[in-house]
């Protein structure tokens, strides 16, 4: 029988061999402290023991589950960060296997029972000069005793499948089956000052200097971006100082250097006795000065060659730091969203029709400048800004570890979103409808009326419904309606100039039973309150404040991310709305030949056209129109099952209604399953009348999915293909449990079908 295997080894112990057991950055360390550098001691988890957790707790099969459901490389980053969040959660749930724990605990026992230790990734294979997983993987430090020793070496083990890892992978095209984890875990001591050195200047390769940056206590402040450093350019060898540049801190007033130059000099030695030792211009992370200067990490600077198209950078936006998210909430909560409403309402409030050409044309040049300033805000912050919730999912299940990984959606009902009062206003008025036969019917007859002219429904039909006893008051609240939350533009038209679409909506709650807010299920029950008070105990009272920072932050996160959606629609529809006045003034002068459909591409073209009057004819050019291609494959045989990401659980049967356009909208109707490519916030009111959503869109925290748990219906959603492959009248089956979309009449109800046929043919044949 072979000796058995061990999942501990000592610094100390560890050769060049190791490196597949132990990973690059804890070889190199071994080697550095080997050469006579000084590194902190420790030991190290070896691959091997992630590989025995893995199959202890059954694990593989769940990684396999979740990158199966599509192709790794069709995956969006929603549905990575889901499954991520997913695995994250299932990692923190399974129990470190006894003959590892045994093993840390013994490495551990060689150390004060007070040590604080650095628990960090060391993945084999990750870091070489064409390719940096610096910072997608995660470390933790300070941790303080065996059982938090222990959380954090699941949690490192897990961020192997964080959603930045994975997306970086797949950059690369790495196959993510075949990645694997080593943890090094390190004791920790203060130093003053803490940095980075770069052996060359990973700008400048070809350049004779180096960098050093340097910032008071942790290196993490200065990796995680909390704390700008002092940086220098040193002469290679000489460590000449060539450029200082101090760090613009609140400790640091007088700018005062962290290092003086005999710490700078000792810091180029030993840069370049690293790069004569490992053969390469090294990346080092390091603490303490003079003769207490400590290694912490030694790479190979990234090639500018190879990050070029490198993507890793923009991976790591996804996932602010948290002061980066503290500044994104002062700039997004305190004036983005409000200059963002306040822009929206005085557009709105311009009279358009009462304006000159000229006074026109600077109308439309203002919104298309708006629009885009707004859209590029939109990408650099408030999508950033959004990762405020997803930070509260992690923190929550890291805490609570919760049975269900969604569970922290709870601490989010309730927040005031723009969404939500559009959809309590709309269900108002079904309540009016229903309770009035004259009105039902005079809103049936200006549903089916009012079509594309708004002009019918103010000039004829809404006069009618003035004149009955309730039918002032459903015309007020209808009117604020449209000009409060229906002033967005949804796919190139505006919902404020389609009340007939509305209307249908209203009919359809109206008719539907237990129209409005559904019941949530039995798992969305637990009241926000509760699941607070279950996160204030899991993480303890010396942790209060940073909890209801992180839960705080999250929510209005949560909320913004919703309005800041509308609140651009609205702009976008004001947009439209002065390319249409444009337009129709243009068609008036007989100097243009209106088309339905004309899009935000010939804003440039009106504008010209106003301020030329003697120019002549307009053209404008051809709205594109975003057609679905079916593939022939589909229209021959659609496959019996879709599968997606369990978004909502639950399972319903219902008949396929896509929504696609403005006329889809007032299309859908009672007990239809919703299949659309994303529920947007302003098609969020036609989840109450559906029995189950699809989309194509994945990720637990869109829009969809959310509205869906809140109201108890089932949601699959990353549905690749939904919108192409069912089509209107489909029968489908959707099972919000195991993420699966079944076409065709459910089997059970086929053989119930099957039975009932049999029966009667036997009565038949009884009674002839």
């Amino acid at each position: 029988m072979g000796a058995r295997q061990r999942f501990v080894i000592s610094l100390a112990e560890v050769t060049d061999a190791d490196e597949p057991l132990v990973g690059g950055k804890a070889a190199r360390l071994a080697a550095l402290a080997r050469a006579g550098f000084a590194v902190p001691g420790g030991f190290c988890l070896t691959a091997g023991a992630y590989q025995r957790f893995l199959t202890a707790a059954r694990l593989g099969n769940l990684i396999g589950m979740e990158l199966g459901r599509k192709a790794f490389g069709d995956m969006r980053w929603e549905e990575l960060w889901d499954a991520s969040l997913r695995i994250r959660s299932a990692f923190t749930a399974a129990a470190v296997p006894p003959e590892i724990a045994s093993e840390i605990a013994d490495a551990m026992s060689e150390f004060p029972i007070e040590t604080r230790w650095a628990v960090r990734s060391t993945a084999p294979g990750e870091d070489s000069s064409q390719r940096s997983f610096a910072g997608l993987h995660e470390s933790y430090l300070g941790v303080t005793g065996f059982t938090p020793v222990l959380d954090a070496v699941r949690l490192v083990w897990a961020s192997l499948w964080s959603d930045a890892a994975m997306l970086y992978r797949r950059e690369l095209a790495l196959d993510p089956g075949r990645s694997s984890m080593a943890v090094l875990l390190q004791p920790m001591r203060s130093e003053p000052v803490s940095g980075v050195a770069f052996g060359r200047d990973p700008i400048e390769p070809r350049a004779d200097h180096a960098l050093v940056e340097a910032v008071p206590g942790l290196c993490s402040r200065l990796v995680d971006g909390e704390v700008e450093p002092d940086r220098w350019k040193l002469k290679r060898l000489t460590g000449e100082v060539l450029h200082y540049q101090p760090g613009d801190r609140d400790d640091n007033p007088s700018k005062l250097p962290l290092l003086e130059n005999a710490h700078l000099l000792s810091l180029s030695r030993t840069l370049d006795n690293v790069e004569s030792l490992l053969g390469w211009p090294p990346d080092v992370e390091w603490t303490g000065r003079g003769d207490r200067l400590t290694l912490l990490q030694a790479r190979p600077i990234t090639a500018p060659a190879a990050s070029s198209d490198d993507k890793k950078a923009y991976y790591l936006t996804l996932r602010p730091s948290k002061d980066r998210l503290r500044i994104l909430q002062h700039r997004v909560a305190d004036e983005l969203i409000p200059e963002l409403e306040a822009i929206g309402k005085r557009l709105a409030s311009e009279p358009l029709d009462e304006y000159g050409d000229e006074q026109l044309a600077a109308a439309l040049e203002e919104r298309f400048a708006a629009v885009r300033r707004w859209r590029r805000i939109y990408r650099d912050d408030f999508i950033p800004f959004a990762h405020g919730v997803r930070r509260l999912a992690v923190y929550y299940n890291d805490a609570v570890r919760p049975e269900d990984p969604y569970e922290f959606v709870g601490l989010l009902r309730g927040e005031p979103l723009l969404a939500v009062r559009r959809n309590q206003a709309i269900a108002a008025l079904a309540n009016q409808v229903r309770s009035s036969a004259a009105l039902k019917d005079l809103v049936s007859r200006a549903a089916l009326e009012t079509g594309r002219d708004p002009q019918i429904w103010k000039e004829g039909l809404l006069k009618q419904l003035r004149r009955l006893p309730e039918g002032g008051s459903f015309a007020d609240r209808l009117a604020t309606l449209l000009e409060e939350f229906l002033d967005i533009a949804y796919n190139t038209e505006r919902l404020s100039d389609r009340p007939d679409l509305i209307l249908h909506n209203i009919l359809e709650l109206a008719r539907a039973a237990g129209s409005g807010p559904q019941q949530p299920s039995a798992g969305e029950s637990v009241s926000g309150a509760v699941l607070e008070e279950r996160l204030m105990e899991a993480v303890g009272s010396d942790r209060h404040e940073e909890a209801r920072e992180v839960l705080a932050l999250g929510r209005i996160s949560w909320r913004l991310r919703d309005n800041d959606n509308l609140l651009l629609a609205r702009v976008e529809s004001q947009l439209l709305r002065a390319i249409q006045a444009a337009a129709g003034r243009l068609q008036m002068a007989g100097r243009l030949e209106l088309r339905a459909g004309v899009s935000e591409d010939a804003a440039a073209v009106l504008i010209a056209a106003l301020r030329q009057p003697s120019a002549g004819a307009v053209k404008l050019p051809m709205a594109e129109v975003s057609e679905i291609t079916i593939p022939a494959a589909a229209l021959e045989e659609t496959p019996r099952q879709l599968v997606g990401q369990p978004a909502a659980p639950g399972m319903q049967t219902g008949r396929v209604r896509r929504v696609r356009t403005a006329e889809d909208l007032g299309r859908f109707q009672a007990g239809e399953v919703l299949v659309c490519d994303a529920i947007q916030p302003m098609m969020t009111h036609l989840v109450p009348l559906a029995a189950a959503v699809v989309e194509r869109r994945g990720g637990m925290l869109i829009h969809g999915a959310i509205i869906a748990r809140e109201l108890g219906l089932p949601c699959v959603n990353g549905v690749a293909g939904a919108i192409e492959l069912l089509r209107d009248g489909d029968i489908v089956t959707v099972d919000g449990y195991l993420g699966i979309v079944t076409v065709g009449t459910p089997e059970f109800d086929l053989e119930l079908a099957d039975v009932a046929g049999n029966t009667g043919s036997r009565k038949s044949r009884n009674t002839v």
